[in-house]
């Protein structure tokens, strides 16, 4: 015991900083050791927020760290504090509003997570205790405890996999809660563990948690009597999951090793870091000219009012009269106090509501992407999903689309279509086997016809019924889901139909091929792999080691031992990675085929093979088990173990799989180029199928000059590599920007009628020279130079590309000069990456798993559906948001000014020219509803129309509707709204007696009918702006201006006894008995229209521009109404309005 202890503390044993030690059943590892109990978390799921007693101040810390909250907290206080002219009802009623709607859904959530957390948490399970099995709440569940799990139950915890039920020591799990991926994965017990888990004495030593569902690094110690331990690797093949489902297994028994907030679901419940879309930064933006304009204000009030008092025998009002003590307080404490008073009076120029309303509409406005019928895929029975809402504008847009190639642009539907056998072609078409154009029927490959060795032929064709990772599933069921396909051909009886478990489309449709030609793979049993060969012979091999694929490698391998004792290694992967690795005279006849396939569009692998000598697999056999056991590093000493293997390999033959474009890709890529969008494939493929695939979805057109900068390329012209790459990116950047004939200021190069268009092609070797040269000044200069001549082309294709190396180019792009919106979608996890980089990430509802729909902010199932969410969800979704942003400022500030515009007349004394009931209501209830209904329904163009003229999309581009331009225009038509309110009221009050009685108007009449013209007007404004009605659009425009006239009849008709005092009692009533008072509304509502209608009816009078004629001669624009327009009117600045879309 002694020399255990010692050899463990003394022979290069790892440290343990990063790991945990697990008791499994509690029992201590040797009989001699102590345990001594580590700490670990319960097993409670917590994703509750809140908790009874922390919500209230936790919530209100939340919403109050919003700068526009807590700017209305500091109006708020400043009204409490200091005697201001408006009641603190003004400001802390919409306040308080705000606040409670957005606690209350926030409370209503972590209600329904903790309900959630309960149903978990108290889940009865089933756990191995001293022999005895005890039931017992799932968040009971310790580090250690040994639980027992059923089939179709859920795994409660993280479980190392102990025992099986099943033959073969594996069980199947689903992961569809996790990943997405609803196919079966199988999972393996640890070996050298007993039958009886009573008496196992075993530790476990495996790194601390973390969120990477497919990655876990450990080892087992197992104790037997006196012996030395045994010690066997964990991996992810041995983890089950919490949240996974047992499936297709009677029963199976693990070991607790990450329980509760520990599990991996647990880590990955935190989110995704948050994106901000540009409708966000330029609503900050007004943001600070609106509060420069308060303050500009209060300052002017403040300071004339100072001037005005400095003349004699101008003092305060006399409503407004001050006590003697207040008139001796410093002068400039009065200043600064009439300041924060003006302040307070228009501090509601600034719309306290706008916030909750973007939101609203944002979460509202998702659900028409969820709804639509058009995203439905029948194949897969899902549709659309929005992971976010924050971004529904951000699609409107879009300026550079990454897209991924396999699972994306095409089906990642794989199938065998021909393979190349030293250096021979074979064939397999419509039920039959060709081969360097003779066919022969379809069966075993050993035919008179054959010219490659039959020797080599059933060498290749066990090389591909070995080298995979594909497990055999016997079904009778052909409809069984979990399925990936049954195969059936003449030469396979019955009985011997079996459905393919695999983790990638490619190895099962190779296992499939290699039946075709007489060889099947019948499935693993105890560790050895069962063939039928063409002879209808069974052959068995042991399962020694897989090196597992790795997108860095680009290869996988097996080593096997046939029953004559030879140990073989098969390996299969890029070409590119393995051409290195075998011996160079093989090549040349192989490379040809590849080469061609991949022209053809066609995925390739090619196929190696080396016998290993007894000293060679002894040596491999220990490298690779020291490796598997490292808790530091593994990856890394994995990696050169299998390095030192895969080379001296002779070379077999090559693959050819066919993988089909997506349903309309070519159709879809064409309308985002149309739209003016940059297209960029990234994909780990090689060269010659990218580039097939770019021309088939009219990437790349006949006429496209393509500009290669690869390590091809870089290897002529006898240069060094560096000087080579300096040369080309001159050459290049010279053709498409220096000698490039020029175009119209804000108009890319692919929008353009440019007389040469040109697509660049590089792959992932040249890029990281260009982006990281051993010399810093010249990677930035090559960085540019690249970006210059990728920005200048109409399509880019970056090939074997590594999944950072896509989230590198993303970034570039992103944050190069006039920051672009850039767009990511990919299927797969390679795609994470880019996706998260990107503005807005779309996953793809494929056949890689659900990675990446998981981080993906929105998910479609097919490529064909992107078209229809960026140019008509997108681009309306661009067009509502920014139409509220812009009315919301426009409302307020014919709101305020004409209480600015009071002041000048009634002595600077802060007076307000409306009812606190009007200035707590406008926004709230008024003019609230009306905004969100058009920014939810609001179609100024319909989306049959948007999807038919891509072209519509470039007109929002750049968010052009949320420019300055279009700002000022809101601003001055705001401006002159309230000039015709309280000027016109004024002018028009100058006859002294208005009402039928004789008496006059007085100060609250005159603020009321201001506010009635206000609110009719902003009302009206909509209307008028609105394109598509519905009857949720005319319900909200007429029932807010009916609410109003109601409320102020109610408001001012009866006397409330909580009102110290009531200044609209009966003031409503009384203003609308006056016909002076009916005829003041009327006419200065339609002056304040009257650019509106002059500007409608010279537009209809105009009629169709030539545009419009040619949507309605082809078809397209018969659904459009005679006022539709492509640039909606909040479009119009002072330019020339002709040469608007009309």
């Amino acid at each position: 015991m002694l020399r255990r202890r010692l050899n463990r503390l003394l022979n290069n044993d790892e440290r343990r900083v990063d790991s945990r030690t697990i008791f499994v059943g509690h029992r201590s590892g040797s009989p001699n050791d102590a345990i001594i109990p580590a700490k670990f978390c319960d097993n409670r799921i917590v994703s509750s927020k809140y908790t009874v007693w922390n919500f209230l101040p936790k919530n209100l810390f939340e919403q109050f760290r919003r700068i526009a909250n807590f700017y209305f907290l500091i109006i708020f206080l400043v009204q409490v504090i200091v005697d201001t002219p408006t009641s603190p009802v003004t400001s802390g009623l919409p306040l308080f509003f705000v606040i409670t709607v957005t606690a209350i859904k926030q409370g209503y959530e972590d209600w329904l997570r903790h309900k959630a957390d309960k149903e978990v948490n108290t889940y009865p399970v089933t756990v191995l205790e001293d022999g005895r099995r005890i039931r017992k709440e799932s968040e009971k569940i310790k580090v250690g405890d040994v639980v027992e799990v059923e089939e179709d139950e859920t795994f409660p915890c993280d479980l190392i996999l102990l025992q099986s039920s099943r033959e073969d020591a594996t069980c199947f799990v689903t992961t569809a809660s996790l990943d997405g991926e609803s196919n079966h994965k199988s999972h393996y017990t640890v070996s050298d563990i007993e039958r009886d888990l009573e008496s196992l004495n075993a530790t476990i030593e495996c790194e601390q948690p973390q969120p990477d569902l497919y990655k876990f690094v450990g080892r087992m110690h197992i104790y037997k009597n006196d012996q030395e331990p045994v010690v066997r690797s964990l991996g992810p093949e041995n983890l089950l999951l919490k949240g996974a489902t047992l499936k297709n297994t009677q029963k199976i028994y693990g070991v607790a090793v990450y329980t509760g907030m520990e599990t991996k679901m647990a880590l990955n419940y935190q989110g995704k870091s948050q994106k901000r879309s540009a409708v966000e930064k330029s609503i900050n933006a007004f943001l600070i000219v609106y509060l420069c304009i308060l303050v500009s204000k209060a300052l002017v009030c403040t300071t004339l009012k100072y001037v005005w008092q400095s003349k004699p025998g101008q003092d305060e009002p006399w409503y407004n009269q001050k006590t003697q003590r207040e008139k001796d307080t410093n002068i400039y404490l009065k200043m600064f106090t009439d300041f924060l008073s003006f302040m307070v009076l228009f501090n509601f120029i600034i719309p306290v509501s706008m916030y909750v309303t973007v939101e609203m509409q944002k979460f509202l406005g998702s659900f028409f992407i969820a709804w639509d019928k058009d995203f439905y895929d029948p194949e897969i029975k899902e549709g659309a999903l929005v992971n976010t809402s924050d971004l529904n504008e951000e699609l409107g847009q879009v300026e550079y689309v990454f897209t991924d190639k396999t699972g994306t642009l095409t089906q990642n539907n794989m199938e065998f279509i021909e393979c190349c056998i030293d250096g021979f072609q074979y064939k397999h078409r419509d039920g039959s086997a060709e081969m360097d154009g003779f066919c022969v029927p379809d069966g075993p490959v050993s035919k008179p016809q054959q010219k490659a060795g039959r020797e080599k032929e059933e060498l290749f064709l066990r090389a591909l019924c070995l080298c995979h990772t594909v497990q055999v599933k016997e079904s009778t069921d052909q409809n069984d889901d979990q399925i990936d396909g049954l195969v059936a051909d003449g030469e396979v009886s019955l009985q011997d139909q079996r459905g393919f478990i695999a983790s990638s489309p490619d190895e099962v449709a190779l296992v499939k091929g290699a039946m075709r030609y007489g060889f099947t793979f019948l499935g693993l049993e105890s560790k050895n792999m069962k063939i039928r060969n063409s002879n209808n012979d069974i052959e068995m091999y042991e399962l020694l080691h897989v090196l597992n694929f790795d997108p860095v490698r680009r290869r996988m391998s097996v080593i096997v031992r046939a029953k004559s004792g030879e140990t073989l290694l098969f390996c299969k992967g890029a070409d590119s990675s393995i051409f290195p690795r075998v011996r160079q005279e093989e090549v040349e006849r192989t490379r040809t085929h590849v080469e061609r396939n991949a022209t053809e569009g066609y995925r390739t692998l090619c196929v190696a093979f080396k016998y290993l000598s007894a000293e060679e697999y002894r040596q491999a056999d220990e490298g690779l088990r020291e490796a598997r056991l490292a808790l530091q590093e593994r990856e890394e000493k994995l990696m050169a173990v299998y390095n030192q293997l895969e080379t001296g390999m002779s070379l077999i033959g090559a693959t050819a799989v066919e993988d089909r474009l997506q349903e309309e890709a070519a159709e879809t890529m064409e309308a985002l180029q149309g739209a003016g969008m940059k297209i960029w494939v990234l994909t780990g493929d090689k060269m010659e199928t990218a580039k097939s695939t770019c021309y088939a979805c009219r990437l790349f057109q006949r006429n496209t000059e393509l500009l290669e900068l690869t390590v091809r390329t870089l290897e002529d012209g006898g240069k060094r590599r560096e000087e080579r790459l300096h040369d080309l990116l001159n050459e290049y950047h010279k053709k498409t920007v220096q000698d490039a004939p020029p175009f119209k200021g804000g108009v890319t190069r692919s929008w353009s009628c440019a007389s040469q268009d040109y697509g660049f092609i590089i792959d992932g070797a040249t890029l990281s020279m260009v982006l990281n040269s051993s010399s810093e000044s010249s990677s930035h200069c090559y960085k540019n130079l690249f970006l210059q001549i990728c920005q200048n082309c109409t399509a880019v294709l970056c090939c074997r590309m590594a999944p950072l190396q896509k989230a590198q180019i993303v970034k570039m792009v992103k944050n190069s000069k006039g920051s672009p919106i850039t767009l990511s979608i990919g299927d797969g996890a390679n795609d994470v990456s880019m996706i998260l980089e990107a503005h807005v990430g779309i996953g793809i509802k494929g056949k890689e798993g659900r990675q990446a729909v998981r981080n993906s902010d929105y998910a479609i199932p097919k490529l064909k559906h992107l078209k229809k969410l960026l140019l008509a969800h997108g681009h309306l979704y661009y067009v509502r948001i920014a139409h509220l942003v812009q009315y919301f400022f426009y409302k307020n500030l014919c709101f305020i000014l004409p209480q600015f515009l009071y002041q000048f007349f009634c002595g600077y004394s802060q007076q307000p020219l409306y009812d606190a009931a009007y200035l707590t209501m406008y926004n709230i209830c008024f003019t609230s509803m009306p905004i969100l209904a058009y920014s939810l329904f609001e179609q100024h163009v319909p989306m049959e129309v948007l999807l038919d003229n891509a072209t519509l999309y470039r007109e929002i581009a750049k968010n052009a509707m949320l420019r300055w331009g279009p700002f000022l225009y809101w601003t001055v038509l705001g401006v002159f709204h309230g000039l015709v309110f309280f000027f016109g009221v004024r002018y028009l009050f100058t006859n002294p007696a208005l009402q039928d009685n004789g008496q006059v108007f007085g100060n609250w009449s005159y603020g009321t009918i201001v506010f009635t013209i206000l609110v009719f007007t902003v009302t009206l404004t909509l209307a008028l702006d609105t394109r598509h009605w519905t009857w949720i659009n005319h319900f909200v425009i007429w029932g807010s201006l009916a609410f109003y006239v109601f409320f102020s009849f109610f408001w001012g008709g009866i006397i409330w006894p909580f009102l110290s005092q009531q200044r609209l009692y009966f003031v409503f009533a009384n203003m609308l008995s006056s016909v002076s008072a009916w005829l003041v509304i009327i006419l200065l509502i339609l002056v304040s229209l009257l650019p509106e209608i002059l500007l409608m009816l010279f537009r209809k009078r105009r009629g169709p521009n030539a545009r419009q004629q040619n949507m309605v001669e082809s078809g397209t624009g018969d659904t459009q109404s005679p006022r539709s327009s492509a640039r909606p009117l909040l479009m119009r600045t002072f330019s020339d309005e002709s040469s608007t879309v009309i």
